[in-house]
Protein backbone atom coordinates (compact mmCIF):
# COMPACT_ATOMS: atom_id res chain seq x y z
CA UNK A 1 0.00 0.00 0.00
CA UNK A 2 1.82 3.66 -0.96
CA UNK A 3 2.84 5.76 2.18
CA UNK A 4 0.95 9.00 3.53
CA UNK A 5 3.94 10.85 2.14
CA UNK A 6 3.45 9.41 -1.79
CA UNK A 7 -0.33 10.48 -1.58
CA UNK A 8 0.65 13.86 -0.36
CA UNK A 9 3.05 13.85 -2.81
CA UNK A 10 0.56 12.90 -5.84
CA UNK A 11 -1.85 15.04 -4.88
CA UNK A 12 0.58 18.16 -4.71
CA UNK A 13 1.89 16.94 -8.35
CA UNK A 14 -1.70 17.03 -9.60
CA UNK A 15 -2.34 20.38 -8.16
CA UNK A 16 0.90 22.02 -8.88
CA UNK A 17 2.89 20.04 -11.53
CA UNK A 18 0.13 19.05 -14.00
CA UNK A 19 -1.05 20.73 -16.42
CA UNK A 20 -1.93 20.29 -20.58
CA UNK A 21 -0.06 22.32 -22.02
CA UNK A 22 3.46 24.03 -20.32
CA UNK A 23 3.64 26.97 -23.07
CA UNK A 24 2.79 28.01 -26.50
CA UNK A 25 6.31 27.82 -27.80
CA UNK A 26 9.20 26.11 -26.43
CA UNK A 27 10.53 29.19 -24.76
CA UNK A 28 7.74 29.43 -22.94
CA UNK A 29 7.74 25.66 -22.01
CA UNK A 30 11.28 25.87 -20.57
CA UNK A 31 10.34 28.88 -18.83
CA UNK A 32 7.43 27.51 -17.05
CA UNK A 33 9.27 24.27 -16.49
CA UNK A 34 12.81 25.50 -14.95
CA UNK A 35 10.43 27.27 -12.15
CA UNK A 36 8.11 24.36 -11.62
CA UNK A 37 11.07 21.88 -11.40
CA UNK A 38 13.63 24.12 -9.48
CA UNK A 39 14.60 22.76 -6.01
CA UNK A 40 15.23 25.90 -3.65
CA UNK A 41 18.68 26.56 -2.10
CA UNK A 42 17.82 25.30 1.62
CA UNK A 43 16.60 22.02 0.24
CA UNK A 44 19.48 21.29 -1.65
CA UNK A 45 21.47 21.87 1.53
CA UNK A 46 19.36 19.99 3.39
CA UNK A 47 18.79 17.28 1.59
CA UNK A 48 22.32 16.33 1.38
CA UNK A 49 23.32 16.35 5.34
CA UNK A 50 27.13 15.77 5.96
CA UNK A 51 28.09 15.65 2.35
CA UNK A 52 31.00 17.21 0.73
CA UNK A 53 29.91 19.28 -2.80
CA UNK A 54 32.84 20.30 -4.76
CA UNK A 55 31.78 22.23 -7.90
CA UNK A 56 33.53 21.65 -11.21
CA UNK A 57 33.53 23.80 -13.94
CA UNK A 58 36.18 22.59 -16.71
CA UNK A 59 37.90 25.13 -19.88
CA UNK A 60 36.36 21.95 -22.00
CA UNK A 61 32.64 22.75 -20.85
CA UNK A 62 32.21 19.94 -18.48
CA UNK A 63 29.97 21.84 -15.15
CA UNK A 64 28.79 19.59 -12.38
CA UNK A 65 29.36 19.28 -9.13
CA UNK A 66 31.39 15.69 -7.09
CA UNK A 67 28.85 14.85 -4.31
CA UNK A 68 30.99 12.20 -1.20
CA UNK A 69 28.40 11.31 1.28
CA UNK A 70 30.21 10.49 4.61
CA UNK A 71 32.41 7.41 4.96
CA UNK A 72 32.24 7.25 0.70
CA UNK A 73 35.38 5.10 -0.18
CA UNK A 74 37.37 7.67 -3.00
CA UNK A 75 38.37 4.24 -3.98
CA UNK A 76 35.06 2.75 -4.65
CA UNK A 77 34.56 4.04 -8.28
CA UNK A 78 32.29 6.63 -9.39
CA UNK A 79 28.42 7.00 -10.16
CA UNK A 80 27.53 9.33 -13.23
CA UNK A 81 24.22 10.83 -12.42
CA UNK A 82 22.50 12.47 -14.84
CA UNK A 83 19.32 14.63 -14.09
CA UNK A 84 16.06 14.84 -15.73
CA UNK A 85 14.03 18.05 -16.59
CA UNK A 86 12.59 17.31 -20.21
CA UNK A 87 15.39 18.34 -21.90
CA UNK A 88 14.59 21.74 -21.10
CA UNK A 89 15.37 21.83 -17.20
CA UNK A 90 17.23 20.95 -14.20
CA UNK A 91 20.60 21.59 -13.09
CA UNK A 92 23.09 19.13 -11.21
CA UNK A 93 22.23 20.79 -7.80
CA UNK A 94 18.60 20.11 -7.95
CA UNK A 95 19.85 16.27 -7.55
CA UNK A 96 22.04 16.90 -4.94
CA UNK A 97 19.89 14.67 -2.29
CA UNK A 98 19.51 11.90 -4.25
CA UNK A 99 23.25 12.15 -5.25
CA UNK A 100 24.27 12.27 -1.92
CA UNK A 101 22.02 8.99 -0.55
CA UNK A 102 23.57 7.24 -3.51
CA UNK A 103 27.23 8.05 -2.87
CA UNK A 104 26.32 6.85 0.67
CA UNK A 105 24.62 3.58 -0.11
CA UNK A 106 26.69 2.50 -3.17
CA UNK A 107 29.45 3.94 -1.10
CA UNK A 108 31.30 5.87 -3.79
CA UNK A 109 31.81 9.28 -5.07
CA UNK A 110 28.66 10.73 -6.89
CA UNK A 111 29.74 12.93 -10.40
CA UNK A 112 26.61 15.08 -10.87
CA UNK A 113 26.40 16.68 -14.51
CA UNK A 114 24.85 19.50 -15.95
CA UNK A 115 24.37 19.95 -19.97
CA UNK A 116 22.99 22.17 -22.03
CA UNK A 117 19.18 22.70 -22.21
CA UNK A 118 16.96 22.37 -24.93
CA UNK A 119 15.16 25.52 -26.67
CA UNK A 120 18.54 27.12 -26.42
CA UNK A 121 20.62 23.92 -27.18
CA UNK A 122 18.59 21.25 -29.29
CA UNK A 123 19.25 18.22 -29.77
CA UNK A 124 22.05 16.15 -30.06
CA UNK A 125 23.73 18.33 -27.61
CA UNK A 126 22.52 16.56 -24.46
CA UNK A 127 23.81 14.11 -25.43
CA UNK A 128 27.06 15.90 -26.45
CA UNK A 129 27.51 17.22 -23.54
CA UNK A 130 27.40 13.58 -21.09
CA UNK A 131 29.55 12.04 -23.41
CA UNK A 132 31.59 14.82 -22.84
CA UNK A 133 31.85 14.11 -19.53
CA UNK A 134 32.05 10.30 -19.64
CA UNK A 135 35.29 10.94 -21.44
CA UNK A 136 36.63 13.69 -19.02
CA UNK A 137 35.67 11.18 -16.08
CA UNK A 138 37.83 8.14 -17.56
CA UNK A 139 40.52 10.40 -18.71
CA UNK A 140 40.82 13.21 -16.23
CA UNK A 141 38.06 13.15 -13.58
CA UNK A 142 38.41 9.48 -12.18
CA UNK A 143 41.24 7.85 -14.55
CA UNK A 144 41.23 4.11 -14.13
CA UNK A 145 38.34 4.22 -12.05
CA UNK A 146 34.96 2.03 -12.77
CA UNK A 147 32.01 4.73 -13.41
CA UNK A 148 28.15 3.15 -13.29
CA UNK A 149 25.66 5.44 -14.70
CA UNK A 150 21.91 6.61 -13.18
CA UNK A 151 19.74 9.14 -13.96
CA UNK A 152 15.82 9.94 -14.20
CA UNK A 153 13.62 10.62 -16.65
CA UNK A 154 15.25 12.34 -19.48
CA UNK A 155 18.71 11.55 -17.57
CA UNK A 156 17.49 8.20 -17.48
CA UNK A 157 17.35 8.04 -21.60
CA UNK A 158 20.68 9.83 -21.60
CA UNK A 159 22.47 7.25 -19.57
CA UNK A 160 21.21 4.38 -21.65
CA UNK A 161 21.90 6.84 -24.85
CA UNK A 162 25.31 7.08 -23.25
CA UNK A 163 25.88 3.12 -22.63
CA UNK A 164 25.08 2.65 -26.49
CA UNK A 165 27.17 4.93 -27.68
CA UNK A 166 30.41 3.91 -25.27
CA UNK A 167 30.12 0.48 -26.88
CA UNK A 168 29.94 2.03 -30.09
CA UNK A 169 32.56 4.58 -29.73
CA UNK A 170 34.89 1.79 -28.47
CA UNK A 171 35.22 3.41 -24.96
CA UNK A 172 36.23 2.08 -21.96
CA UNK A 173 32.37 0.37 -20.73
CA UNK A 174 30.47 1.81 -18.11
CA UNK A 175 30.00 -0.90 -15.26
CA UNK A 176 26.40 -0.35 -14.88
CA UNK A 177 23.16 1.75 -15.63
CA UNK A 178 20.15 2.51 -13.33
CA UNK A 179 17.49 4.41 -15.47
CA UNK A 180 14.95 5.91 -13.03
CA UNK A 181 11.71 6.30 -14.94
CA UNK A 182 13.36 6.85 -17.76
CA UNK A 183 12.15 8.42 -20.94
CA UNK A 184 13.71 6.30 -23.71
CA UNK A 185 11.09 7.16 -26.71
CA UNK A 186 10.69 10.70 -27.48
CA UNK A 187 7.83 9.92 -30.02
CA UNK A 188 5.40 8.91 -26.93
CA UNK A 189 3.81 5.67 -28.72
CA UNK A 190 3.88 3.37 -25.90
CA UNK A 191 0.15 1.56 -25.12
CA UNK A 192 0.61 3.58 -21.32
CA UNK A 193 0.97 6.96 -22.61
CA UNK A 194 -2.54 7.09 -23.13
CA UNK A 195 -3.63 4.15 -20.97
CA UNK A 196 -2.29 5.76 -17.80
CA UNK A 197 -3.92 9.34 -19.06
CA UNK A 198 -5.93 9.78 -16.54
CA UNK A 199 -3.90 7.79 -13.48
CA UNK A 200 -0.51 10.18 -14.10
CA UNK A 201 0.01 12.83 -11.42
CA UNK A 202 2.23 14.74 -13.53
CA UNK A 203 2.11 14.81 -17.20
CA UNK A 204 -0.53 14.58 -20.24
CA UNK A 205 -0.02 12.74 -23.03
CA UNK A 206 0.59 16.18 -24.73
CA UNK A 207 3.44 16.77 -22.58
CA UNK A 208 5.45 13.97 -24.59
CA UNK A 209 5.00 16.03 -27.49
CA UNK A 210 5.45 19.55 -26.12
CA UNK A 211 8.99 18.76 -24.30
CA UNK A 212 10.15 16.35 -26.95
CA UNK A 213 9.56 19.15 -29.29
CA UNK A 214 11.24 21.51 -27.55
CA UNK A 215 14.00 19.46 -27.56
CA UNK A 216 14.34 17.75 -31.00
CA UNK A 217 13.40 21.18 -32.98
CA UNK A 218 12.95 19.22 -36.13
CA UNK A 219 14.73 16.37 -35.62
CA UNK A 220 12.95 12.52 -35.64
CA UNK A 221 11.97 11.12 -32.06
CA UNK A 222 13.20 7.96 -33.94
CA UNK A 223 16.95 8.65 -34.31
CA UNK A 224 18.47 6.20 -32.24
CA UNK A 225 20.68 9.28 -30.55
CA UNK A 226 17.45 10.50 -29.10
CA UNK A 227 15.25 7.37 -28.57
CA UNK A 228 17.28 4.40 -26.69
CA UNK A 229 14.76 2.12 -27.87
CA UNK A 230 15.92 2.63 -30.87
CA UNK A 231 19.37 1.81 -30.65
CA UNK A 232 21.29 -0.86 -30.17
CA UNK A 233 20.63 -3.06 -27.50
CA UNK A 234 23.56 -5.43 -27.88
CA UNK A 235 26.59 -5.57 -25.69
CA UNK A 236 25.52 -3.16 -22.85
CA UNK A 237 26.45 -3.17 -18.91
CA UNK A 238 23.95 -4.41 -16.74
CA UNK A 239 20.68 -2.34 -16.42
CA UNK A 240 18.68 -1.83 -13.42
CA UNK A 241 15.03 0.05 -14.60
CA UNK A 242 12.32 1.60 -12.65
CA UNK A 243 9.24 3.09 -13.02
CA UNK A 244 5.61 3.56 -11.56
CA UNK A 245 2.45 1.60 -12.64
CA UNK A 246 0.62 4.85 -13.25
CA UNK A 247 3.12 6.48 -15.20
CA UNK A 248 2.76 7.50 -18.93
CA UNK A 249 6.63 6.04 -19.19
CA UNK A 250 5.44 2.69 -18.26
CA UNK A 251 5.70 1.32 -21.26
CA UNK A 252 8.94 3.19 -22.53
CA UNK A 253 10.52 0.94 -19.51
CA UNK A 254 9.02 -1.99 -20.64
CA UNK A 255 10.11 -1.93 -24.19
CA UNK A 256 13.58 -1.07 -23.70
CA UNK A 257 13.56 -4.25 -20.93
CA UNK A 258 12.51 -5.92 -23.43
CA UNK A 259 14.91 -4.66 -26.27
CA UNK A 260 18.02 -5.74 -23.45
CA UNK A 261 16.43 -9.28 -22.66
CA UNK A 262 16.24 -9.69 -26.97
CA UNK A 263 19.71 -8.69 -27.23
CA UNK A 264 20.65 -10.98 -24.83
CA UNK A 265 21.86 -8.85 -22.30
CA UNK A 266 20.90 -8.29 -18.24
CA UNK A 267 17.91 -6.02 -17.34
CA UNK A 268 15.90 -6.23 -14.22
CA UNK A 269 12.85 -4.15 -14.36
CA UNK A 270 10.85 -3.29 -10.98
CA UNK A 271 7.59 -1.57 -11.43
CA UNK A 272 6.64 0.06 -7.87
CA UNK A 273 3.01 0.82 -6.93
CA UNK A 274 1.39 3.93 -6.45
CA UNK A 275 4.00 6.38 -6.59
CA UNK A 276 4.94 9.59 -9.23
CA UNK A 277 6.84 9.92 -11.91
CA UNK A 278 10.43 10.02 -10.69
CA UNK A 279 9.57 9.51 -7.10
CA UNK A 280 13.50 8.89 -6.07
CA UNK A 281 13.96 12.39 -5.80
CA UNK A 282 11.60 12.32 -2.41
CA UNK A 283 14.48 10.38 -0.39
CA UNK A 284 14.79 10.26 2.62
CA UNK A 285 10.95 11.19 3.49
CA UNK A 286 9.03 8.91 1.22
CA UNK A 287 9.55 5.38 2.32
CA UNK A 288 8.85 4.27 -1.36
CA UNK A 289 11.80 6.57 -2.48
CA UNK A 290 14.53 5.01 0.36
CA UNK A 291 13.36 1.81 -0.76
CA UNK A 292 14.33 2.72 -4.65
CA UNK A 293 17.42 4.30 -3.87
CA UNK A 294 18.64 1.73 -1.44
CA UNK A 295 17.77 -0.66 -4.37
CA UNK A 296 19.97 1.71 -6.73
CA UNK A 297 22.73 2.00 -4.65
CA UNK A 298 23.03 -1.85 -3.98
CA UNK A 299 23.28 -2.25 -7.71
CA UNK A 300 26.03 0.40 -8.72
CA UNK A 301 27.69 -1.03 -4.89
CA UNK A 302 27.64 -4.62 -6.12
CA UNK A 303 28.72 -3.98 -10.11
CA UNK A 304 31.40 -1.48 -9.27
CA UNK A 305 32.71 -3.91 -6.73
CA UNK A 306 33.07 -6.39 -9.74
CA UNK A 307 34.37 -3.73 -12.24
CA UNK A 308 37.42 -3.16 -9.37
CA UNK A 309 37.90 -6.75 -8.65
CA UNK A 310 38.09 -7.62 -12.57
CA UNK A 311 39.68 -4.90 -13.36
CA UNK A 312 42.50 -6.12 -10.66
CA UNK A 313 42.76 -9.13 -11.70
CA UNK A 314 43.78 -8.56 -15.28
CA UNK A 315 46.36 -6.23 -14.16
CA UNK A 316 47.86 -9.10 -12.07
CA UNK A 317 47.91 -11.13 -15.57
CA UNK A 318 49.71 -8.63 -17.01
CA UNK A 319 52.07 -7.92 -14.62
CA UNK A 320 50.91 -4.11 -13.82
CA UNK A 321 50.43 -5.17 -10.32
CA UNK A 322 52.80 -6.34 -7.59
CA UNK A 323 51.48 -8.61 -5.38
CA UNK A 324 52.66 -7.68 -1.45
CA UNK A 325 53.35 -9.84 0.87
CA UNK A 326 52.49 -8.95 4.54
Amino acid sequence: MPSLVSHLYRSYSRLIIRRRRWGATPEALARRARRVFHLPEPLRRLGAPGARITPVAEPSGVRGEWVDAVGADPHAGVLLYVHGGGYVAGEAADRRPIAAALSRVAGCRVFSTDYRLAPEAPFPAALEDVIAVYRWLLTTGAPGAPVALAGDSAGGGLVLLLAQHARLAGLAPPACVAALSPWTDLAGSGASVHENAGRDDMFHPSSIHDFAAAYLAGAAASDPRASPVHGDAHGLPPVLLHVGDTELLLDDARAMHGRLLAAGGTSRLEVYEGVAHAWHLLVPVMPEAVRAVDDVGGFVRAHLGAARAGSLGTARRVGLVTPVTL
